[in-house]
């Protein structure tokens, strides 16, 4: 038997470079949505408006979301060199992604529960100040998402096992970034939320309407939550490392079992960073080669940033 570490000369757990951009931006957003968040919370004390203060509490939940998503850009880029961490310390920011995936599921069943007690038994609406806060908050949320957006990831990574370069084959921009996917989803469901309610509220002002402020409640609710399961799903996915369906795991198969004799007897992998994966793969054949031709033969999969060998000598009779 004879095995082989691709990080065996060159060996460090930083598979993923980090996403300096999207930190910073992330508590600019941050920054941003806790002043609106204090602004409106004291004018709806100083004005009496419930629906000042309502908004600005429900910022507040934004803002705790958010914050998430920046801390574990921190404690991912903090802890990136600690060899504690086998692989890395990118699922913390998956990890976040998961959190505020969950935040805004609660959000969101809240808000569709609060909407159907107000639809059973309707309130009395202020519908000047709840359009001011409405346009507000939808100018807030564009502003957060457009910072946002212009946070893509650095490309340049900080890791060689053995692959002489490591282009990823893909355009890694912050889509790839399920943390500040989760930032990104906070704000823009925030910005949904706002334009459903200055259609209610206009609908309630000018056409007496006022049965639309609680249905739009539900509509967005109900959006919002399947934005947040799709959130949930996949960054789950990541931190339970089901990837054996991952396009890339053909892609090993064929290149290792391209010379009609190397067999696969067992393979594993997983991601370790948004475009980078791990793989530890066990090869039988008759006639075994060295663990680096065997290497050599994924030189073009450039998303394996760490490949563990384990060569091995089929038995004839046993060989297919």
């Amino acid at each position: 038997m004879t095995t082989h570490d691709l990080g065996a000369r060159r060996h460090t757990h930083a598979f993923d470079p980090g996403n300096r951009a999207g930190e910073r931006r992330t508590w600019i957003v941050v920054a941003i949505t806790a002043v609106t968040m204090g602004v409106e919370i004291v004018a709806g004390y100083i004005t009496g408006s419930m629906a000042l203060t309502a908004d600005g509490w429900h910022m507040a939940t934004h803002v705790l979301a958010l914050s998430i998503a920046g801390l574990a850009y921190r404690f991912a880029r903090r802890w990136a060199a600690d060899e504690r961490f086998a692989f890395g310390t990118w699922k913390i920011e998956v990890l976040g992604s998961f959190s505020s995936a969950l935040v805004l599921a609660v959000i969101a069943i809240a808000m569709a529960v609060e909407s159907l007690r107000r639809l059973v038994s309707p309130e009395f609406i202020q519908y000047e100040p709840a359009l001011i806060v409405a346009v507000v908050g939808l100018v807030v949320n564009l502003v957060s998402a457009l910072v946002l957006q212009q946070s893509a990831p650095d490309h340049h990574h900080g890791h060689d096992h053995g692959h002489d370069h490591h282009d990823h084959g893909q355009h890694d921009h912050g889509q790839h970034d399920l943390n500040l996917r989760s930032a990104y989803a906070h704000v823009m469901t925030d910005a949904f939320t706002s334009v459903l309610a200055i259609v209610a509220l206009l609908a309630g002002l000018w056409g007496g309407w006022s049965w639309m402020d609680p249905l739009m409640g539900i509509v967005g609710g109900g959006v919002i939550l399947w934005w947040a399961r799709g959130l949930l799903v996949e960054s789950a996915c990541v931190l339970l490392d089901r990837e054996m369906d991952a396009p890339v795991v053909p892609r090993i198969r064929a290149a290792i079992e391209s010379d009609a004799d190397a067999q696969i007897a067992d393979l594993h992998v997983w991601r370790v960073g948004r475009a980078s994966h791990a793989a530890v793969i066990s090869v039988v054949a008759r006639e075994p080669r060295s663990p680096d031709e065997y290497r050599a033969r994924l030189a073009g999969i450039p998303t394996l940033a760490h490949v563990s060998v384990e060569v091995n000598r089929c038995p004839h009779d046993r060989c297919a």
